[in-house]
């Protein structure tokens, strides 16, 4: 499964489409999560940029999780894929 950009899910795609989607969302959910927890964004005491540097350093974790989805993450989004595509087939 190759990633270039994250789309968001749309009601026009295909089932498949769909859920290969929002695999990769939830991947890329889940890598901010714990970019936010290893202290990736919070602001330096020594260079304290101040309330701007607070507001947007959250946008800068999720854009960083993002990149880190394109360039091929950690493969959460195929196995969560492959599962969700399982669990259909069986319906």
């Amino acid at each position: 499964m190759k990633v270039s950009t994250l789309p968001h899910v749309s009601q026009s795609q295909s089932p498949q489409t769909r859920l290969e989607n929002a695999a990769i969302e939830l991947e890329a959910a889940f890598l901010a999560e714990m970019l936010k927890s290893a202290g990736v964004g919070k602001t330096r005491q020594s260079f304290g940029g101040g309330a701007g540097e607070d507001q947007f350093s959250s946008m800068l974790v999720q854009h960083q999780a993002q990149q880190l989805v394109r360039s091929g993450g950690v493969g959460l989004s195929e196995i969560l894929f492959k599962s969700l595509m399982e669990k259909t087939d069986d319906v």
